[in-house]
């Protein structure tokens, strides 16, 4: 009964946390307002405005270098100091969050699209981790 009980809990613990693993080998394919690194690299030679969505904690501990913060805690704020570099960005603007589970870059981007006239703005695949992994394997 016990084992049941704690087998439970940990399978409703792992649906719900923000960076759950994935259960599977085969990656998701990429949804329409998504971009990966090596198609960041391959197309934009990483020259891209990148925002980070995640809580201010976060993006103060460690973010992607020259990375502005654009979260949905200070949404409103944040776009002010930013609006005119993103009004006349000619570079592509990705949005990162904490990971392959995180929506807070979906979010930001929703709002960011309903309050500036952008046209290429996408969400990192993976988030911050999977930016981290690849400047690991550097």
């Amino acid at each position: 009964m016990i084992v049941l009980l704690a087998a439970a809990a940990a399978t409703a613990a792992f649906q719900v946390h923000p960076r759950a693993p994935a259960l599977y080998a085969v990656q998701e394919p990429l949804k329409a307002d998504e971009v990966g690194l090596k198609e960041i690299q391959e197309r934009w030679k990483g020259d891209v405005i990148w925002l980070d969505a995640r809580p201010r904690d976060q993006f103060d501990k460690d973010h992607i270098p020259n990375a502005r913060l654009l979260n949905e805690q200070e949404f409103d704020t944040q776009l002010f100091d930013l609006l005119e570099t993103l009004q006349t960005a000619t570079k592509p603007i990705i949005i990162y969050c904490s990971g392959q589970k995180c929506e807070a870059s979906r979010h930001v981007r929703e709002k960011l699209l309903a309050t500036v006239p952008i046209d290429n703005c996408f969400i990192l695949k993976g988030g911050y981790p999977t930016w981290q992994a690849a400047q690991k394997a550097r």
